[in-house]
This record gives C-alpha cells, structure tokens and sequence, in this order.
C-alpha cells in the first residue's frame, strides 16, 4: 500500500463523503445537493463540491461556473478558500466545476502521487465544516479516484430501475483498490435507493435485490420518482427552496436524518 501523505493521517473533524456511481442518471446530483442541503437546515456546515465537469450541480444551485472553480485550484493554483461560493442556503457553500475539470486527467497523468491531490486541498478545509460532500463524475476516472482517496466513505445511490446493478461490482472492485493502495480507512456509507415507483413492480423487485446482497448498507429511505425532484434544478434551486411539500424534498429530509443518526450511533 502506497504511503498515504501527512496531511492525510486522520479525520478529527468534519466527515468527507464521495456521492459516487459510475453509471450515469442513477440520482447522484439530484441527491447531493439535496442531501447537503438537508443537512444545512438541520443547523449543519456543510460544503459541496462539484467534482464533475458537467458542472450540473453547480447550476442546480444557481452558481456561475466562469471564475473560480475546482480546477482553477488544483490547475491554477488558485487557493481553495477563493473559489467558496455562497448558496441559496447560508450554511451550505458550493466549490463549483466546469468543463475545463476534464484538463485535470491529462495535468495530473504524469504526476506523483497524483491521486492525493484533492486531499491536498480539502484537509484544510475540514475544521470549518460538519460535512463535505463530493460528487463525483460517471465514471471511474482519475477525478473520481481523487475523491474516493480523500473521502471517509462513499455513499452509492442505485437507481430501482432494469440494469441497477449493472457496474455495480466494477464500483465496489474500485473501492476495494483504493483501501489497499490510498485510502484504507474508506468505508461504505450506504447504498441510496433511487427513482423508486410504487406504481411498478420491478422497484419492489430492485429494492429487495440490493437489500438482500447489501442488508447492512442499505439506508432506510428511499428516494421517489418525483416530478418536483426534476424541476428543481432548472430553477437553480434545492428541492426545500422549490417545493419543499413535494415527497421529493419530505424523503431527502428524512435521509439527512438517517444520516445523522447514523454519526451519532458510530
């Protein structure tokens, strides 16, 4: 196993989590920046990343992405607390991405212990914060491998959907490398059930599949089809500033607090 940097050794503080799925439209924006958001209005600091050049949860909260992003401090040099941006919410602030993030696989290929390199920058972050989510990219690419390397655990949403499971194991055999080789006190924070529709039988069938393989793992909540859920980030908004009566937002809450509960207990 590959010496993990000083800077690295412990995590006294505020508790980092990658949102990470390779498979795309599986609700891993959609449930970061709700999930954050959930938090913050539960009286927690919390920060979210946009670790994905996409940049879709930085206009899901409303937030240019023309100056001062991700890459501008791992490229850039640009210093972390410059590139901090305020959000719809006063104890959730945002590190916004754009498409120039993908420079990073190329800038960092020949670079030693370039997988350290978010952990680099967000140790110092940490005091200042009860939680940092990431979310990752679609893909197990160097990004993502930064974010699983600098992160406590990584919380996995699968959506009740044909081929949920699908890349599934690739992700797991990824978290499984990253304990041996960069991050060994990584932990699995939980398998999120997704764009779940009691209307259809095959929700019912994903979900006792994934509690089955994955009892222990599994959060309680479950995250709806939810119209609203969709709309929000047209709107720049979090789903509690755009409806927050919606089953969307009522189930988010109730995940946040899941969450919590689960900090308190371990």
């Amino acid at each position: 196993m590959r010496k993990q940097p000083e800077y690295g050794i412990g995590y006294s503080m505020g508790k980092i989590i990658a949102v990470a799925n390779q498979k795309g439209g599986v609700g891993k924006t959609t449930t970061a920046i709700n999930l954050a958001s959930a938090l913050a209005l539960l009286k927690q600091n919390v920060l979210l990343i946009d670790c994905d050049p996409q940049g879709n949860t930085s206009s899901g909260l409303g937030i240019p992405n023309n100056a001062g992003t991700l890459y501008d401090v791992l490229v850039e040099k640009m210093a972390v607390e410059e590139v901090i941006k305020d959000t719809p919410l006063k104890t959730l602030k945002c590190i916004p991405s754009n498409p120039n993030l993908t420079a990073v696989e190329v800038e960092f290929i020949s670079l030693p212990q370039r997988e350290y390199y978010f952990l680099k920058y967000l140790s110092p972050l940490r005091g200042n914060y009860d939680f940092i989510f990431l979310d990752c990219p679609p893909s197990l690419s160097l990004i993502t491998i930064n974010a699983l390397s600098a992160a406590n655990s990584v919380l996995i949403p699968i959506q009740c959907e044909y081929y949920a499971l699908e890349g599934l194991a690739q992700l797991l055999k990824t978290i499984k490398l990253v304990k041996q080789r960069s991050n060994p006190g990584l932990k699995i924070e939980g398998f999120l059930l997704t764009m779940f529709d009691r209307r259809n039988s095959l929700s019912f069938q994903i979900e006792a599949e994934v509690r089955k393989h994955f009892k222990d793992y599994t959060f309680k909540t479950v995250i709806p089809r939810n119209v609203r859920l969709s709309e929000a980030p047209s709107h720049g908004l979090p789903i509690f500033l755009y409806d927050d009566k919606c089953k969307g937002a009522e189930q988010y809450f109730q995940l946040a607090q899941e969450l919590l509960d689960r900090q308190q207990r371990s």
